[in-house]
């Protein structure tokens, strides 16, 4: 059996401890959902109080050149760039992961329609993240295409000479599995299909090389693993070879060739800087900017290579404890157990515990760990898996006490039944 003090001991030996002093965590809190929103960086009240008080406030509309603000979604897409496999010139941060979703699959749809008409399928997971699927539903209810929804085991096979685009999240948000990008975008290419992949629960998790595998078009989120802040800029990738081809259809001012010419009619941006759309939200940007730095800070360290260690051991242990502590209590693991095909999280569930009139087990177990101080998140069911109890380890800021910890008071919770209590059965408006 694993101990505390075996716990005590991998974080005495972890060379990545030290990064968890460049966030501020509330005292008595164990914090496991930074899959779905990232801890505060240290360094981010101060940097943004500088951009109010003194680019904004005694700079006024000077800072967009004398502060850098007017170059700010290409730096921080440069940096973002080290982190999933692409270069500098290449990534944008800007929008929100909807909007630049939006913009990729439309240009991806174009480029389809024009190489082949008779390309009218797009195929995505049934359990893709909602977002992704509404925005599709849109877009194909548009142009004129199907959008076909299939479980993960059956994409392969969903690949044909009628796809245009197959468009996928790296890692799932529900159950934590990963896709092989390199093998799923060389199937898709041999049939002649583009790729759209989302990096919203990847980048800054797990490592990530899009050109190594040939993927063609990339988005993801600012507030999860890059600690952005709430609503952060989201980002947008395009394969070099793509990028000139077409145009983005939110042709706004900011995307223009050269926009303080004014000129009635839209010439797009050379390059990466077309998916950019209006004036840029300048304190994200900066909030962003301190999240990025948080990351870079582990690259004298081992950089993602060193990170994708820690949050496969901590998950690892996560797993392990749960089976050790916890047997007896109905709870399944839903996340992969195999290294390669497993993201940043680990997500549980509960198939015996359904109350008659009340809400799931699995959701009261989670509210009776949040007011524990044990922050993991809930995730309602499908029709393949039940209600899920999900739980993110960002290694920036998580140690394997924490891991033990949570998983003493997920214990404790599950032996005194406190999850039955009438306050942890109350559906909150955000989950």
């Amino acid at each position: 059996m694993t101990t505390l003090q075996d716990c005590r001991a991998l974080d005495a030996q972890d060379p990545l401890r030290n990064l968890r002093d460049l966030f501020i965590l509330p005292e008595g809190v164990i914090y496991l959902d930074g899959n779905s929103l990232g801890v505060l960086p240290r360094a981010a009240p101060a940097r943004i109080a500088q951009a109010v008080t003194e680019e904004w406030g005694q700079g006024l509309i000077r800072s967009w050149n004398s502060a850098g603000w007017f170059s700010l979604p290409q730096r921080l897409g440069d940096r973002i760039a080290t982190l999933i496999g692409a270069k500098a010139g290449e990534v944008v941060a800007t929008d929100s992961t909807s909007i630049n979703l939006y913009k990729v699959l439309s240009a991806a749809l174009h480029m389809a329609a024009q190489a082949d008409p008779k390309r009218k399928r797009v195929v995505s997971e049934r359990s893709n993240f909602p977002t992704d699927l509404y925005i599709a539903q849109s877009l194909c209810k548009e142009r004129g295409f199907t959008l076909d929804l299939v479980d993960d085991e059956r994409i392969d096979e969903a690949l044909g000479a009628d796809v245009a685009v197959l468009m996928l999240t790296h890692v799932n948000y529900r159950t934590g599995a990963m896709h092989d990008m390199a093998a799923i975008t060389a199937a898709a290419h041999r049939h002649g299909a583009l790729t759209v992949w989302d990096l919203a629960h990847s980048a800054g998790a797990v490592p990530v090389d899009l050109h190594a595998a040939q993927a063609d078009f990339a988005i993801g989120c600012g507030y999860k693993y890059l600690n952005g802040g709430p609503g952060a800029p989201a980002f947008a990738w395009v394969h070099p070879q793509h990028t000139d081809r077409f145009e983005q259809p939110l042709s706004g001012w900011w995307g223009h060739a050269a926009p303080f010419e004014f000129t009635p009619e839209y010439r797009p941006a050379p390059g990466i800087a077309r998916y950019l759309c209006g004036t840029q939200p300048i304190l994200g940007m900066t909030a962003l900017e301190c999240g990025l730095d948080t990351l870079l800070a582990a690259q004298p360290l081992g950089g993602m290579t060193a990170l994708r260690a820690k949050s496969l051991a901590l998950t690892d242990l996560y797993i392990r404890l749960v089976e050790e502590r916890c047997a007896g209590h109905g709870l399944e693991l839903v996340t992969p157990r195999d290294h390669g095909r497993r993201g940043s999280q680990v997500c549980l569930t509960r198939r015996d515990v359904k109350e008659a009139g009340a809400a799931s087990g699995a959701y009261a177990i989670v509210q009776a760990l949040i007011a524990r101080g044990v922050i993991g998140d809930f995730r309602a069911g499908d029709a393949k898996h039940p209600d899920i109890l999900r739980f993110g380890f960002t290694p920036l800021y998580i140690g394997f006490e924490d891991v033990w910890h949570s998983v003493e008071h997920l214990k404790q919770v599950l032996e005194s039944a406190e999850w039955r209590r009438p306050e942890f059965n109350q559906k909150h408006a955000v989950t």
